[in-house]
């Protein structure tokens, strides 16, 4: 019986030892599997309600346009006509004119005046050079008119004030010229169209 184990153990012990090389064989020769492309996680930016994106994927990679204030332009029409027959002392006369106007605005309400960012003769705020001339004119202008009002009004009033009245003089002189450079810029905008 002894000779009876040793050959079951020696089967056993074989089989034991072609099933561990037929393992190793295939962990060695293991056929590839087929490579699935890793899709990338995309972190889409949270902006204002007004955002838009755009994402375009190929095989070779994706990219993302994204603007965060989407239109960032907005536009304004506006158009009148005038036909006017009026008969004078002397005669008739017909006038006839239409004008339109297009005007872009951002999201802000600021009026864009042309151009763009950057080109020449334009700052980065959009207003052109002549419109910051007209402006640096209109607060001089305003200024020279404020004092002028301030010193004729109020610095002899507040100057007779004891002790202090030299100071309440020089305050309200400093006052006025500013009040009227504030005042001279609104003025210079509506007349310069800026």
């Amino acid at each position: 019986m002894n000779n009876k184990i040793k050959i079951a153990a020696g089967v056993v012990g074989g089989a034991f030892a072609l099933a561990h090389i037929g393992l190793l064989g295939y962990v060695i020769h293991r056929p590839k599997q087929p490579r699935v492309p890793q899709v990338p996680t995309i972190q889409i930016p949270q902006g204002t309600p007004y955002s838009s994106y755009k994402l375009e994927a190929t095989k070779d990679g994706y990219s993302i346009e994204y603007k965060a204030n989407d239109p960032a332009i907005l536009e304004s029409h506006r158009s009148l006509n005038l036909d006017k027959d009026k008969k004078g002392m002397f005669g008739g006369s017909h006038e006839k004119r239409t004008e339109t106007r297009y005007d872009q605005y951002t999201m802000d309400g600021t009026r864009n005046m042309g151009g763009a960012i950057g080109e020449v003769g334009k700052t980065a705020g959009g207003k052109s050079v002549e419109c910051i001339v007209a402006d640096a004119g209109a607060r001089s202008q305003g200024a020279m008119a404020g004092s002028a009002i301030a010193a004729g009004v109020a610095v002899p009033a507040l100057s007779s004030v004891p002790y202090i009245g030299w100071l309440a003089g020089g305050w309200a002189l400093l006052l006025g010229q500013k009040a009227g450079s504030e005042l001279g810029s609104q003025v210079g905008e509506v007349f310069n169209d800026c």
